[in-house]
């Protein structure tokens, strides 16, 4: 294991010509990004966790029933242990024969049997209003992580000049903010990860949670690498484009089609600005 730990983390790929991890080791002169600085965001993940469930029961859900959003969710199946057990154990698309099968067995016809399948597969579906809240959640966050990265980085050179996120590289002091911002937005990531689990399961769970996991491991690598001045451009781009996304998802919810379809085109021209702003600044390789 340890053998294999030194070849992930070989000074050679991680950083430049003639710089050891030894040289990143705080002094009393400059403090650097520590790989166990990011423990921290474990204990946070899960009260940022606890912190949502509270968000959503009394703030966001009486956000969505006064907007009229239902908290029905899609019509149950009746219940069949038979169909259940082919459901949970076999498959939720049974192809024809095992259609023409089961219809003998319970004697029931095969379009009231692909019925039930559908009602079912539904039946696992978040309702409106609690995808409603999930959203609301997420702009909520997002809107303040977006709200103090920019506060913070219009004090930053390397906002203004994207050269200044490789002068002296990596030999950049760490700073209160810069170590707030990073916690912050891996605990969150972390609590979403988390929440995957607990939440109903999505059919694009697998996607999300590679998403998540992706996630993660950038903002993990950037901080203890000391690619942070970077990292806090790219999260601040994200999470402005995230707002809107999330705010469009809202208005969709509550039928407000107008509205959505003005926040997602400017989601779209917002994410494609930023980002060609950020490639077309000036920058050393």
């Amino acid at each position: 294991m340890a053998g294999i730990l030194a070849w992930f983390w070989n000074e050679r790929f991680w950083l430049p010509h003639n710089v050891t991890w030894a040289d990143l080791k705080n002094t009393d002169e400059a403090t650097f990004p520590q790989a166990e600085d990011l423990y921290l965001a474990c204990p946070l993940a899960f009260c940022i966790f606890m912190i949502r469930l509270v968000f959503e029961r009394f703030i966001a859900r009486p956000c969505a029933m006064g907007l009229k959003i239902q908290a029905n969710g899609p019509q149950k199946a009746q219940p069949n242990a038979i169909l259940e057990k082919v459901f949970t154990a076999i498959t939720k698309h049974p192809d024809e024969k095992r259609l023409e099968g089961l219809s003998k067995q319970l004697d029931w016809d095969v379009r009231t049997i692909q019925r039930w399948f559908r009602q079912r597969r539904n039946q696992e579906k978040p309702s409106t209003l609690a995808r409603f809240c999930e959203s609301m959640w997420r702009f909520t966050f997002y809107l303040y992580i977006f709200t103090y990265g920019v506060h913070f980085l219009k004090k930053t050179p390397w906002l203004w000049n994207t050269k200044e996120c490789w002068y002296n590289y990596p030999y950049q002091p760490l700073t209160v903010d810069i170590h707030y911002y990073y916690i912050l937005e891996l605990s969150f990531y972390l609590s979403l990860l988390f929440s995957q689990f607990t939440d109903i399961r999505r059919k694009d769970f697998l996607i999300m949670f590679l998403h998540h996991v992706a996630t993660i491991s950038l903002i993990t690598f950037s901080y203890v690498n000391n690619m942070a001045r970077v990292g806090t451009l790219v999260m601040c781009l994200h999470d402005a484009a995230d707002v809107l996304i999330e705010a469009a998802k809202m208005a969709n919810y509550a039928k407000c089609q107008i509205l959505c379809n003005l926040l997602f085109a400017m989601f779209a021209i917002l994410f494609i600005m930023l980002f060609s702003f950020l490639l077309a600044s000036p920058s050393t390789v």
